[in-house]
């Protein structure tokens, strides 16, 4: 049996190792059109590859996924998190687990990945090609002709697509034409432009638990939020940018951010720390106690924002001035005017819908013997290491060639 995988990414080499590992007679052959194998691989997580989530549940797991979370849990049933740990440490990949849940390799350095991955397709004897760039696939009777750029055309039983996301819809033409149905892609993980906001002077201030908003939208989520000298970012921003990609896309990135600063809904709590502080320290300054543990720098921003002195006296503040704290801390404002992206680990929603393919299987429902692998589907996650592990999971089930 000849299989053909195309990319040569984190799904397209672990497609083609369960393949081989699935039939050890099969001819499996990688093909990547750049010079570059594990190109997102040696990027990721700066550098160090965010392998996978450790997280508990199968819940929790899909929780991460925008789109594509329900219809992967089946799958995950059969290859979780978990089982993608168990992989790379039966394969002498020793892995760490942060307080986050994030997992990485404990050499700190995404080549520990890339060459356990380079060491499996080589004993397995799986060939790889470089600069060999799929223009077109062809159904033949029971087989799938691929057509090169360079090279001529070759004929395979099996053909395993793992491309990953492409920016534009152009990127998933050469599937569109086989009756495919393409979902739009549009950026799915990137942070805010604030060219207008003078909160950028405080870049390199992370505040570790926040809560973002839409303004005009139900869209919401929490977690570290780190200010940048664009405007802001961190793991709150690229959660709300995941789930919010296609909403955000036809508002043009331009936008109203809300921030509650201290991740606190209900403002009667936070009216009472307030209180406290008061009632404790009425003779200090604003400056000299900061509720919530803010950093020094975003207390001092956010009493000038209000125009409190600095040399203001907490018992000084009134209940207007109370009001007009909370309401600052719970819901801050800032206008969003773009995006950006970071080219190397760009994330894409859209690709290949989910209704054309068999999510038992991953085989297409339009082309036999066709199947799919990786972000070339509609399917994208948060930060976290959960993109690779939509990698890991759908590249072990294409693999069984089911």
């Amino acid at each position: 049996m000849k299989v053909a995988i195309i990319g040569g990414g984190a799904a397209g080499f672990f497609s083609a190792i369960a393949v081989k590992e699935n039939y050890p007679s099969a001819e499996v052959t990688i093909f990547e059109k750049s010079t570059k194998l594990l190109a997102k691989v040696k990027v990721s997580g700066g550098g160090r590859c965010n392998v996978t989530n450790a997280c508990d549940s199968l819940d929790e797991l899909c929780k991460a996924y925008p789109r594509g979370g329900k219809s992967l849990k089946k799958l995950f049933l059969r290859f979780s998190n978990k089982d993608t740990i168990n992989w790379f440490k039966s394969r002498g990949v020793a892995l760490k687990t942060q307080d986050d849940q994030c997992v990485f390799p404990k050499s700190n350095d995404s080549q520990s990945i890339i060459d356990c991955l380079m060491n499996e397709t080589k004993r397995l004897k799986i060939t790889i090609k470089i600069s060999s760039s799929v223009s077109a696939i062809q159904g033949l009777d029971n087989q799938l002709i691929l057509s090169f750029l360079n090279e001529e055309n070759q004929l395979f039983d099996k053909v395993i697509v793992a491309t990953g996301g492409s920016p534009k819809r152009s990127g998933f033409e050469w599937l569109e034409k086989l009756n495919h149905e393409i979902e739009n892609p549009v950026p799915s993980l990137f942070t805010f432009n604030m060219p207008q906001e003078s909160i950028t002077s405080l870049m390199g201030i992370a505040v570790p638990q926040t809560m973002v908003g839409i303004q005009g939208t139900k869209l919401k989520s929490n977690g570290a939020l780190l200010v940048t000298h664009w405007g802001m970012s961190g793991p709150a921003i690229l959660k709300l940018s995941a789930f919010g990609a296609r909403i955000l896309s036809d508002l043009n990135y331009q936008f109203t951010l809300q921030v509650n600063w201290v991740n606190q809904q209900n403002n009667e709590l936070v009216a009472k720390e307030i209180q406290q502080i008061i009632d404790n320290n009425p003779q200090k300054q604003l400056t000299s106690i900061r509720p919530f543990g803010l950093p020094t720098r975003l207390w001092e921003y956010l009493l000038a924002r209000i125009q409190f002195a600095q040399d203001k006296k907490w018992n000084q503040l009134g209940n207007k001035g109370l009001n007009k704290l909370v309401n600052l801390l719970t819901n801050d404002e800032y206008k969003v005017s773009g995006k950006t992206t970071f080219k190397e680990e760009f994330v894409t929603c859209g690709g290949i819908s989910l209704e054309n393919i068999d999510l038992k299987t991953m085989q297409s429902n339009v082309c036999k013997n066709l199947y799919y692998a990786g972000e070339v589907v509609d399917i994208d996650a948060i930060t976290g290491g959960y993109n690779f592990q939509g990698a890991w999971t759908t590249g072990f089930i294409a693999g069984e060639l089911k």
